[in-house]
């Protein structure tokens, strides 16, 4: 996955290279709303006050969008969503594999995005922003973990994807993001400590509509 956005990128600027200039209602001050499929793997890794790591499942929810296009390059994201996960403790001092509880996150990204072919039938862009992420209804797994807490963070984005035509007003979309997320972990009053990286991937699939 550590490569998947290098590609989408480069697969994005070459198809703009090829696309012929054709009609496709996408211009400045137009408002492109999307719903979408994202699919949010991340990619953790962690340090413990109790040895090992902490693994992350992933998660398939859905997702709602807004693009602002301030020229007919220059867009500004916004995308909403809210993802569950599954905190396990892996090779720990409570075991090898310890469920340790769940926690929702609000994650709130804006990009900047450039489009390279805003008129066409096929339109590729790239994007770059800041997440920040709100983490809460966290619950603790119970026996030995009696609470679990998350803090809120801040970090960066990245994404490309592609907008394909279907006419004037509808679109089908294909979008890849990769979001930098940290957050401090204390369990059972602080008893319990970790540094977790999240830095979730995220690949979305949905359908737009331009206003």
């Amino acid at each position: 996955m550590k490569t998947t956005l290098l590609k989408t990128v480069s697969l994005a600027a070459l198809i703009a290279a090829a696309m012929p200039a054709v009609s496709f209602a996408k211009e400045a001050g137009d408002l492109l709303m999307r719903a979408r499929a994202i699919y949010v793997m991340p990619d953790e890794s962690a340090t413990t006050s109790i040895g090992g790591t902490v693994g992350l499942n992933n998660d398939i929810v859905p997702e709602l969008d807004f693009t602002y296009f301030m020229t007919d390059n220059i867009g500004v994201e916004l995308i909403l969503a809210t993802t569950k996960h599954y905190a396990t403790g892996i090779d720990t001092a409570l075991g090898a594999s310890a469920d340790l509880g769940n926690v929702m996150l609000l994650p709130p990204t804006v990009t900047l995005q450039y489009h390279f072919n805003p008129k066409g039938d096929i339109s590729p862009y790239v994007g770059a922003g800041v997440n920040y992420t709100f983490f809460y209804n966290e619950n603790a797994a119970g026996g030995a973990i009696t609470d679990i807490n998350l803090k809120d963070s801040f970090g960066l984005a990245l994404q490309a994807g592609v907008d394909f035509k279907i006419d004037e007003k509808w679109s089908v979309n294909v979008d890849v993001k990769k979001i930098w997320l940290d957050t401090d972990v204390s369990i059972n009053g602080g008893a319990v400590t970790a540094d977790v990286n999240i830095h979730p991937w995220v690949l979305g699939f949905g359908v737009g509509y331009t206003f």
